[in-house]
């Protein structure tokens, strides 16, 4: 018997993918004692349908079944993966293969799952967004974007009351889309959920009247159970919000196709937040990556997520900012060599990417500028509510500043003509947060 004859029937440099299969790319760096050719055997083995051993009774279905390890370029490879291996609308399902027991084998030290090219058919057993890029036009009524959303400062300490009546009503009247909850606000006892979402209802009513614009709230459905999260993604839609959000990483998948779900069926949007991402996206040689996990939740169906700014406070490379927001905006994207695998969706709808953490209004021309549209949602909470003549007139400064950029106008010279602005000039001017 040869070596390690089980793990070898895995690599075939002659393999051409089918157009049905699933590939995966990943980074990947073998253990000592164990080649790369070995290595790359084991990942596609030990993610479908192989062991440790050859065995001495195979089932007949089992050719059809395998991976096949066909491509390696230094420290990534390439892994096809029979599509019939894995249930059909079900993320949870497929991540158990090539994001599951691999990452724990001492055959590699470390290994990235960097992308997924997914087969149209296997596409289409997805819902997608229920709305998508289409937010802008069908729920605000606006010819273009950004959707802009602030999140009341600091994240934790206001009462259900103050949430609504004195940060919220401020954010509307001064011209914001939407208020949004952080990612730890839930059902604390000095916040309850019911009366957040009752207060923000009411306080919604008088700042849409006064002011003519359609106002939403991000509010945060993430919850202990599925009954409870049902109920309340039915509590905010029965007070007439059209969007709710969930900690997608944190609830986990199946809590977001769930919510997914329920959104279809009660047409509303979902705000998807990252919160716990970078345990597993931010270092380069171990996890999956954040492009990947944002192809995820357009399949799941969620309408927008945070995938960085690039020039913000939080980490996170401009290219793959930018390989990812052209992923998810993006009806076909092409491959970019270790990074992006080409993907066809369909069709799925395109989903809006979220550019929030550490920015002011001097910064969102250029976020603009990083991402290429206006097509996103743009977040500015201590960039708004840190604004020397207060909330409302923070709200103003940062509508000022998407004025200006529509119209081509420099920052400096509309602040003449427009003192909000220019007084958060005066004092973030520029600045990026470190």
């Amino acid at each position: 018997m040869r070596k390690n004859e089980w793990y070898s029937d895995f690599v075939d440099a002659k393999y051409i993918p089918k157009n049905d299969d699933i590939v995966c790319l990943f980074r990947f760096n073998a253990a000592d004692g164990i080649s790369k050719t070995e290595a790359m055997g084991r990942i596609a083995s030990e993610s479908s349908v192989g062991t440790w051993t050859t065995l001495a009774t195979l089932p007949k279905v089992l050719p059809k079944l395998k991976a096949h390890s066909f491509w390696r370029n230094r420290d990534f490879c390439k892994v096809a993966y029979p599509r019939i291996l894995f249930e059909p609308g079900s993320i949870t399902g497929f991540l158990a293969g090539p994001a599951g027991n691999i990452f724990g084998m001492k055959a590699v030290d470390n290994l990235r799952l960097v992308d997924v090219a997914f087969p149209r058919e296997y596409v289409k057993s997805f819902r997608g967004p229920t709305f998508g890029v289409d937010a802008i036009k069908r729920i605000f009524k606006k010819k273009s974007g950004p959707i802009t959303a602030v999140v009341p400062k600091p994240k934790l300490g206001y009462t259900a009351r103050e949430h609504a009546e004195k940060v919220a009503y401020a954010i509307w009247r001064g011209g914001i889309d939407c208020v949004k909850d952080d990612e730890n606000l839930t059902n604390q006892t000095f916040n309850r959920f019911s009366e957040r979402v009752k207060s923000l209802a009411r306080v919604r009513d008088k700042a849409e009247k006064e002011t003519g614009e359609i106002k939403e709230a991000f509010v945060n459905v993430t919850a202990p159970d599925l009954r409870e999260l049902e109920k309340r993604i039915k509590m905010v839609y029965d007070n007439g919000f059209r969007y709710f959000m969930l900690d997608v990483v944190i609830s986990g998948f199946t809590a977001a196709q769930t919510a997914s779900n329920m959104a279809h069926d009660y047409n509303m949007a979902i705000h998807a937040h990252r919160a716990m991402h970078a345990m597993f996206t931010r270092n380069e040689k171990h996890g999956i990556s954040m492009l990947l996990l944002a192809k995820l939740m357009r399949l799941i169906g969620v309408d927008q997520l945070h995938i960085g700014t690039a020039i913000g406070k939080l980490e996170g490379s401009k290219k793959a900012i930018v390989a990812t927001k052209d992923m998810i905006l993006s009806k076909e994207v092409n491959e970019i060599p270790m990074l992006r695998l080409h993907q066809d969706w369909g069709s799925i709808k395109p989903m809006l990417p979220v550019a929030s953490g550490g920015l002011h209004p001097g910064l969102l021309p250029q976020i603009f500028d990083i991402y290429k549209t206006t097509d996103m949602v743009a977040q500015v909470g201590g960039g708004t509510q840190g604004h020397p003549m207060g909330t409302e007139a923070g709200a103003r400064a940062v509508m000022q500043t998407i004025d200006a950029y529509h119209q081509n106008i420099d920052l400096r010279e509309y602040a003449e003509g427009h003192s909000e602005l220019k007084e958060a000039l005066k004092k973030w001017g520029f600045r990026r947060p470190k």
